[in-house]
């Protein structure tokens, strides 16, 4: 029982060194700031909230490595990010352009938040006309004091 007890312990203590990621070596200053720079550009494809640089899946991992490369291959920042909008499409940008594809992603907000704006004023304005106030008459005034000093 003991012996299984251990191996048990054993087994968790390694468990997360097996799936530990091997660090990149660090390389010229001036590649990693390149790197950091075009990689805060990207978003991950597969966490999507994240940029490229912040993510730890394994797509992103690729795909920074897929940038060194590039960057090594002697290619400049505009060629790297249109060889990634390329197979990727403008989604892999965070900051897509804005162009007749991406006019929905960029104004849809505002014209859902316009259009809920005007279902909101209509949806007030006829519950207002609904309410029917008349002015009290003089027996009804009475009767309410009547009702507040008793």
């Amino acid at each position: 029982m003991k012996r299984v007890t251990y191996l048990i312990l054993l087994v968790f203590c390694m468990a997360p060194g097996l799936t530990a990621q091997i660090a990149q070596p660090v390389e010229d200053p001036q590649y990693e700031h390149r790197m950091k720079a075009l990689t805060q550009q990207l978003r991950c494809l597969v966490c999507q909230n994240e940029t490229l640089a912040e993510s730890q899946a394994d797509l992103a991992q690729d795909l920074r490595r897929e940038i060194r490369d590039q960057m090594k291959a002697g290619k400049n920042d505009q060629e790297i990010l249109a060889f990634l909008t390329q197979r990727y499409g403008d989604f892999v940008l965070y900051n897509p352009p804005i162009k007749a594809t991406t006019y929905l992603l960029w104004f849809g907000p505002f014209v859902l938040l316009l259009a809920g704006t005007a279902v909101l004023y209509r949806y007030v304005k006829r519950r207002r006309d609904l309410i029917n106030e008349k002015p009290l008459t003089a027996e009804e005034h009475r009767r309410a004091e009547k009702l507040l000093e008793g």
